[in-house]
């Protein structure tokens, strides 16, 4: 009986790698060993990353409750403080979009944390 080797999910199994190095450099785009390599870092990468943009957005949202913060003299500590004692949740992420697109809502917010 002839040996049977199913070369159509062979051939697709490394299609699907081929064509996510696509846009790699040299070798890593048309190598299949140097691609798979290149394709699983590449991977990693986007899983640690994925996490690593909620950290960095979270700082960005930080930063620009507090420039919105000490202009009406109070620290980002010192806001997120009275608000939360006066039950104010709003997440930072629309506090500080609040602070950076619409700074009447954000002094009616700050008004109502120092009152």
């Amino acid at each position: 009986m002839p040996r049977s080797v199913n070369a159509v999910a062979s051939r697709a199994r490394r299609k699907k790698i081929l064509n996510r190095a696509k846009g790699q450099f040299g070798r890593r785009k048309n190598v299949l060993t140097v691609a798979k390599n290149s394709v699983e870092k590449g991977l990693t990468y986007a899983y640690r990353d994925r996490r690593a943009k909620k950290r960095s957005f979270r700082g960005l949202w930080i930063t620009r409750i507090n420039a919105g913060a000490r202009e009406y003299g109070l620290s980002y500590s010192e806001l997120m403080g009275k608000l939360a004692k006066k039950n104010i949740a709003l997440n930072r992420k629309t506090l500080a979009d609040l602070a950076a697109n619409n700074p009447e809502a954000f002094k009616a917010v700050v008004d109502e944390a120092i009152k």
